[in-house]
């Protein structure tokens, strides 16, 4: 979904930038993190948010 938003050429260093990681999640991390919340590895974790934003909701980044 970022690149459709943010992955012409003039936007997308623009928006790297404000990742901390200094990249956009792929499809399939963010897969394996559903797969992970869905499996009985997961059984203990109740009424949880898990955050898969590389950085980017952990505080102001500049851009450079």
């Amino acid at each position: 979904m970022g690149e459709r938003l943010f992955g012409t050429p003039e936007v997308k260093p623009y928006a790297i930038s404000l990742h901390p990681i200094g990249r956009f999640g792929t499809p399939m991390e963010i897969a394996e993190a559903v797969v992970w919340m869905s499996s009985d590895r997961a059984s203990f974790m109740t009424g949880q948010y898990l955050v898969l934003a590389g950085g980017f909701l952990a505080g102001p980044n500049p851009p450079s």
